[in-house]
């Protein structure tokens, strides 16, 4: 007799939406789902970060400390990621993340990806090439947001 519970499964949306609905599955066991609650911390700034996330449902708030005050970063929903660069390159957060409504979370580190990767190649490519597609576009709309303002002169020196 079955007790009607599922495993949460990976939609086709974000880094994993070029995959296979099989690979998916599969990639899905190389991490962790995770149930968030509103108001419930997921990432806190300062602290290592070494986890790529999936948000599969839900909506949580991407904030930054500037003088004192909570300044929003962005909204980040069902289909979208977090922590693309450090599962890479881990470091500290640079941001706080907390859920604001109930959510539900693929996370999954480095070794978690490079498991997936050397078992299945030709998905773990695609999760690849998916993840460097978003880092890409967050370069470009970071680009485009520091070109419209003052700050571009200053962060020229830096390229």
């Amino acid at each position: 007799m079955s007790n009607g519970l599922t495993q949460p499964e990976l939609p086709p949306v974000g880094i994993v939406a070029e995959m296979e609905p099989a690979d998916r599955a599969l990639l899905g066991n190389y991490g962790e789902f995770l149930p968030v609650q509103a108001g419930q911390l997921l990432i806190n700034a300062g602290d290592d970060q070494e986890y790529l996330y999936v948000v599969i449902s839900g909506l949580l708030h991407v904030t930054i400390l500037v003088d004192g005050r909570v300044k929003l970063l962005a909204r980040v929903e069902g289909g979208e990621t977090l922590g693309e660069v450090n599962v890479f390159d881990p470091a500290t957060a640079s941001a706080t993340v907390m859920a604001q409504e109930f959510s539900q979370i693929w996370k999954a580190n480095r070794a978690d990806i490079d498991e997936f990767v050397k078992a299945y190649p030709e998905a773990g490519a695609n999760l690849l090439k998916g993840i460097v597609t978003v880092m890409c576009r967050r370069i470009r709309n970071m680009n485009e947001k520091i070109a419209d303002t003052d700050i571009s002169e200053i962060l020229g020196k830096f390229w």
